[in-house]
């Protein structure tokens, strides 16, 4: 297996914090065994109050979040997710990554590419924000009712959070 291309910034070089942090991305995103393996390798690359950013989920905070808001539901629609990283930059503290998600979703295959938005400091992300076409993916949900009650699930708890940050607020 190929190692993917790192397009170099204006300095023609990489932190090494940069290197070492996507090495272990794709080796968490590589073929995960199931979401407690998946949240275990990637908590140690995590600031304590790291925020995670993505369309059709809430913003996530923190480690315990990261685990139960997002990689619970995530695995929960597709239990076999995997994702390969095609290309990478960095500027500075910022990764850009570019990755292909595959997986199953309601008893078939289903893709979409994403681009991450990273931001790092001493070495561990501190934000994350996900940029992709939720489209296809929605489409797939709507063809796939056994993906329903996981997604259902996973708005629900997306509204829910709305809600309460809108009477917080």
């Amino acid at each position: 297996m190929s190692t993917p291309a790192a397009v170099a910034d204006s300095r023609d070089s990489f932190p090494a914090s940069a290197e070492k942090w996507v090495a272990a991305f794709i080796e968490g995103w590589r073929a995960p065994s199931g979401a407690a393996a998946f949240a275990a390798h990637f908590r140690p690359m995590l600031a304590p109050d790291v925020r995670l950013v993505q369309p059709q989920l809430p913003d996530v905070t923190g480690r315990d979040a990261f685990e139960r808001e997002f990689v619970g539901p995530m695995f929960a629609l597709m239990p076999d997710i995997r994702a390969e990283v095609e290309r990478w930059a960095a500027q500075g503290d910022v990764l850009y990554i570019e990755l292909t998600l595959r997986g199953t979703l309601g008893g078939r295959p289903s893709s979409w590419r994403a681009c991450d938005r990273v931001t790092l400091r001493a070495g561990l992300a501190i934000e994350r924000e996900s940029y992709f076409d939720p489209g296809p993916l929605l489409a797939a949900v709507v063809t796939r009712p056994r993906a329903w009650p996981p997604f259902l699930r996973l708005q629900a708890r997306r509204l829910a959070k709305h809600l309460t940050l809108r009477r917080k607020s």
